[in-house]
């Protein structure tokens, strides 16, 4: 089984995709870890490197190129905001998870231990960032709600339900799938 799941930063898809990966029995990969993984050996922080990564488009296509080859093995839920489009033939399910900006914004500062304001900022710059790249590199627009929904096969709002809530959905939807 291979699965896919996406969405803006905070909107608890590592979280999900952990769990997914746990309950089936499956390995879990994510491309935000790796990246951040990237930015600590270039001894950077999160805004520098996503700076870093406008002007070295290089950075994206590995990373994007490795969950492409990573998804080919069996038995894998990758995490990734592009996933859902770049696996679009591979994935044989694709997960998209939504949620209001404040919302993830406030989880992502707990998690991390900032302030709101300190988080709104960096996430902000990245997903500025992120878009403006995927657009050039792939022509994909994170935001265009009607290629979201053609492409993914569950999009979930998690603004107002708790992981298990998330968590007992898809596996639900999974087991209706197959």
């Amino acid at each position: 089984m291979i699965l896919s799941i996406s969405g803006f930063h905070g909107t608890g898809k590592s979280t999900i995709g952990k769990l997914i990966a746990e309950s089936l029995g499956i390995t879990y990969y994510s491309t935000g870890e790796a990246f951040r993984e990237l930015a600590k050996e270039k001894k950077m922080t999160l805004a520098e490197f996503t700076e870093y990564v406008e002007n070295h488009p290089h950075v994206d296509l590995e990373l994007d190129e490795k969950i492409i080859e990573i998804a080919k093995n069996d038995n894998i839920i990758i995490d990734s905001q592009l996933s859902g489009f770049l696996l679009k033939d591979i994935a044989e399910f694709k997960i998209h998870l939504i949620c209001p900006i404040d919302i993830r914004v406030k989880r992502m500062a707990a998690r991390d231990q900032t302030s709101y304001k300190t988080k709104l900022k960096e996430t902000t710059l990245r997903e500025k960032s992120e878009l403006e790249r995927f657009k050039k590199l792939y022509n994909i627009d994170l935001n265009n709600v009607k290629e979201v929904n053609e492409t993914f096969d569950l999009i979930i709002n998690t603004e107002n339900l708790t992981i298990e809530e998330v968590l007992k959905l898809i596996l639900l939807k999974l087991k209706e799938y197959y």
